[in-house]
């Protein structure tokens, strides 16, 4: 994934379930579980050609306390590095920084108020 551009969207909602076949009935997305422990969220597949195509997960366990919109993941070189500049210039770290596999990620919030993913792919 290159710098800069936006590599995943997800949504955390308190009815990830409801959610999920909302979408998949209004978009035709076909959801594939990804077992998170004691329940599971999904990752909304492309009816065309089954590729991931975005997230609908609920908002608890790691999620607890996002907002409940599309959150769009922006793929940044060096992830403590951007946190850093974020608060410098008047945003702010809201849940983070985490791991997932290799990969690194944290929510921001914009000074604007304005909410989304940095992402840095780890090795």
């Amino acid at each position: 994934m290159e710098p800069g551009t936006i590599g995943w969207i997800d949504l955390t909602v308190e009815n990830a379930a409801t959610i999920r076949d909302f979408y998949s009935q209004v978009v035709g997305w076909r959801p594939d579980s990804v077992d998170m422990g004691s329940y599971s969220d999904y990752t909304m597949c492309s009816p065309a050609d089954g590729e991931p195509r975005a997230g609908v997960c609920h908002a608890q366990g790691a999620n607890t306390g996002l907002p409940s919109a599309w959150l769009i993941y922006i793929v940044v070189t060096d992830l403590d590095e951007s946190m850093q500049k974020c608060v410098e210039l008047g945003g702010q770290v809201v849940s983070g920084p985490r791991t997932m596999g290799t990969n690194r990620y944290c929510v921001i919030q914009d000074p604007g108020g304005a909410p989304c993913a940095l992402y840095e792919v780890g090795e």
